[in-house]
């Protein structure tokens, strides 16, 4: 009976760590996704804002002198990210809808030569847009300068709003992570309340208590990080794979720098809610135990 008894307890042990090591991978690993992104904004914004072209065509009469001194001038500007040169006889080739009709083939080529922009994301925004839309209208082979205002807004103002609502639901998810880890460790040491107790009783102080209960809080901490480390990194090179542009693996110290919060998350908070849990049965009554 005996024998079984602790087979019956030891099962009840090992099931309640598994829980808080489950627990602790699952807000850690929500928390290390968060934590990419967050860390990772300036990157995907400046990606967004990049992708966002501006279209220079150029008049009539500028031949192929006229633009490659404008594509030598763009090189050596310090907007521009990079830049494509589009000839209207390309253009024409990358528009099977304008070859459709005889009366088009027959006539002469109504598109223009243009260069196709991508402008750095520090000058994606209103003012830098307009300066620079000035600057390239002044050259007298340039007919226009076309690109979308309402997406170049419509772009800042959506990346604003989604790096503040992520620092909001950043901070809600950590102080739930802290309550759900705290939890799951308080109901582990639930089970050993009466050791707790016995070994109050008889003499021992309470930091030689707390002491093995905390060890094993942070090794129960530490696991579960490890884990959710390694979902973070797997989570980190899938991405890096999808959206290459974003260069994650490439730089990898933000990459580190989310793992070693992770697994200093995971630490802490199993350390100090094993504290509190044993802190909490030390001082109550031995009736208050039932």
């Amino acid at each position: 009976m005996a024998s079984s008894f602790e087979k019956f307890q030891r099962r009840r042990i090992i099931s309640s760590y598994f829980s808080v090591v489950l627990c602790i991978f699952i807000v850690l690993t929500l928390l290390g996704a968060l934590g990419l992104f967050v860390i990772n904004t300036d990157k995907i914004s400046g990606y967004v804002k990049e992708n966002i072209p501006m279209v220079v065509y150029f008049k009539r009469e500028a031949n192929d002198t006229v633009t490659q001194a404008f594509g030598e001038r763009l090189k050596n500007s310090g907007y521009i990210k990079d830049y494509k040169y589009v000839s209207k006889e390309d253009a024409v080739k990358n528009s099977p809808d304008l070859m459709e009709g005889s009366e088009f083939l027959e006539g002469e080529n109504p598109l223009l030569d243009n260069y196709e922009i991508h402008l750095k994301s520090a000058y994606v925004d209103k003012k830098h847009i307009k300066d620079i839309e000035i600057e390239l209208r002044n050259d007298p082979y340039v007919g226009d300068v076309s690109y979308d205002n309402v997406l170049v807004d419509k772009a800042n103002e959506n990346i604003n709003a989604i790096s503040y609502w992520i620092l909001v639901i950043s901070g809600v998810l950590a102080v739930v992570a802290m309550l759900l880890i705290n939890s799951a460790l308080r109901l582990s040491i639930y089970s050993h309340r009466f050791t707790i107790k016995t070994m109050q009783l008889v003499g021992a102080t309470k930091t030689f208590i707390r002491r093995p209960y905390i060890w094993k809080g942070i090794q129960l901490g530490l696991l579960g990080s490890f884990f959710s480390m390694i979902a973070v990194t797997c989570l980190a090179y899938w991405l890096d794979g999808v959206f290459p542009e974003l260069h994650l693996w490439a730089d990898w110290i933000p990459t580190a720098i989310v793992l070693s919060g992770v697994l200093a998350t995971g630490i802490i908070i199993a350390a100090i809610s094993t504290f509190f849990a044993t802190q909490r049965f030390l001082n109550l009554r031995t009736d208050d135990l039932y």
